[in-house]
Formats: structure tokens, C-alpha cells, sequence
């Protein structure tokens, strides 16, 4: 299994760098951040842009993989972002991932002046976004013409370091997102409950991923693909929780989504309070008996 950490763009990069560093020499395979303008629980705190932070923590590391999570068609075009993902995959030599998600409206449609879409327009504009994203990504020159996105002749050389382009992480938990899912990710991504209610222990949401899974197997035989060319990656913290109360309960949970399919597995990085509180301390531990830490990262 692959182990993974949010951090929110919410510190100065001068602190913010140490963690970014820390989450590499721990041993996490993937490091993410969000891709908001500003965030429901923290609007009025502080917020940093997403693909400068992901640049800096680039040239940071050395190792780890960096990538959105999850960045969306709310407050993305998919051509001047696809120049984004390629700069970055660049950078990085070859560390990036595209992670992108349909969105859930709020405060970034509010910020750009946006009108509220409905359910069935929302998968509309996400289906294209996904599409276009992919092509962009692998072809050198693209044109296309949807209801919400469109372009003409748009070049991207010199393409990805990674090839044919940067791992795609499609964020899907419903039948429809799911289907694009298995037609275009690299790794499909949930939080396996949907909305912001009370989160869930995680082993109580095993059953529920199982019958996510379940869907993106059968999209994938519907299409002749192999579900296994599907990584399944899990994010705990915001619906799903207890993962992080010691390293005994993230070994439990790692072993009950292991054997569920998960070979993926998200944290976010601890917080001092509200949302996603823990101890910072509980992370040495699990680097200890779970990870492989290292040294000697930039």
C-alpha cells in the first residue's frame, strides 16, 4: 500500500516548507494539497495559492510525489491548467499528479461570480473537463468544442516528463463519476461518503468502499479495461476518521482497506484544532513501524 498526506496552503512557506520536507523524509509516497480560492471552515484565515505551493514544494523534495487534491472545473480552464500540470511535471521531474474532482460549488463560485449549476450540469461540465484535461495532456496540439469548454489549436510542448502524460486521480463516488473514472484515471479517488456531515469510523466505511469499487470494476468491464490498471485511493480525515488516534488504529485501518482493495490510503497532516485536529507525534510513530523514512531530502 502507498501512503499519502494533505496539507492545507494555509502557513507561510518558510514554516510551510519544513512539513512538506518532513512528509518526504517520514516516508510518505504522495503529498497533496488543496486547490481552492478560499476554504468553507477557513474563509477568513490565511490561504495561499495552489500551484505556486506545489512548485515550491517541488523543489523542496527529491522524492515524493506532489499533486492537487482535488483541483476542479469551479475555478479551472483545462488549457491554461494543463500548462500548469505539464510546468509542474517538469519541475518535478517527473513527481506529479493531476488529481481533479467535479467539484462542490460554495464559496469559489461565489468569489468568481458564478451562477449555481445543478447536479446533472455540474457532471456535464466535470465529464468535459476530464476529457479535454486528458487530451490536452497527451497530444501536442488540441482542439475541442463542448458546452462549457472550448479551444482551438492549443499547444502544449513540450509535453509531460512522464509519459504518455502525469497520472490523472479522478475524485468520483457516484455512478456517473465513476464511469469517467474507469474510462480515464490513472487512480480513482473517494471519501467514500459524500457531503460534510459527521464522518464515519473507517471501519465502518469498508463496506461502503467495497460497493464503490464494485461499480468501478463493472464500468471498467463495460469498456474492456483492466480494473486492476486502477489504483483506488482513499481519503480519511474529512468523512472517514479514526485513522490517525494511534499507530495502532492507522495499521487496523491499512489493513482493512488493504484487503478491500485500497492500495492507496490519505491523511491530512495534523492540525492544532478544528478541522482535522490530532497530534503531529502520532506521525513519528506510524513513520516508524509502518513507513520506510529517509534522510537526507533537500
Amino acid at each position: 500500500m502507498r501512503h499519502g498526506v494533505i496539507f492545507l496552503p494555509e502557513q507561510r512557506w518558510a514554516s510551510a516548507r519544513q512539513r512538506w520536507v518532513r512528509a518526504e523524509e517520514l516516508g510518505f509516497d504522495h503529498a497533496w494539497t488543496y486547490d481552492h480560492l478560499n476554504w468553507r471552515w477557513l474563509r477568513e484565515k490565511p490561504w495561499f495559492a495552489t500551484v505556486p505551493t506545489l512548485t515550491a514544494a517541488a523543489t523542496a523534495t527529491s522524492r515524493i510525489q506532489l499533486g492537487t487534491l482535488v483541483a476542479s472545473p469551479g475555478n479551472r480552464h483545462p488549457v491554461p491548467f494543463a500548462k500548469e500540470v505539464m510546468t509542474l511535471d517538469d519541475i518535478s521531474e517527473g513527481r506529479f499528479i493531476c488529481g481533479i474532482g467535479a467539484g462542490a460549488g460554495g464559496f469559489d463560485d461565489e468569489v468568481l461570480g458564478q451562477r449555481p449549476l445543478g447536479p446533472r450540469e455540474r457532471a456535464d461540465r466535470f465529464a468535459e473537463f476530464v476529457e479535454l484535461t486528458d487530451r490536452l495532456l497527451r497530444e501536442p496540439v488540441t482542439s475541442y468544442q463542448g458546452t462549457h469548454f472550448t479551444t482551438t489549436s492549443a499547444h502544449l510542448h513540450p509535453g509531460c516528463v512522464q509519459r504518455p502524460r502525469v497520472p490523472i486521480a479522478v475524485a468520483a463516488m457516484g455512478p456517473r463519476g465513476i464511469r469517467l473514472a474507469a474510462r480515464y484515471a490513472d487512480i480513482w479517488v473517494t471519501i467514500v461518503f459524500p457531503g460534510h456531515g459527521e464522518p464515519y469510523r473507517y471501519d465502518a466505511a469498508v463496506p461502503t468502499f467495497r460497493e464503490q469499487s464494485a461499480r468501478l470494476d463493472e464500468e471498467c468491464a463495460l469498456i474492456g479495461r483492466d480494473p486492476a490498471s486502477i489504483r483506488r485511493l482513499v481519503v480519511t480525515g474529512a468523512r472517514v476518521d479514526g485513522v490517525l488516534e494511534s499507530v495502532e488504529t492507522y495499521r487496523d485501518a491499512c489493513g482493512l482497506f488493504g484487503e478491500a482493495g485500497v492500495t492507496d490510503l490519505v491523511i491530512h497532516w495534523p492540525r492544532p484544532e478544528f478541522p482535522y485536529a490530532g497530534r503531529e507525534d502520532v506521525l513519528d510513530d506510524i513513520a516508524a513501524s509502518v513507513l520506510s523514512p529517509t534522510v537526507g531530502a533537500r
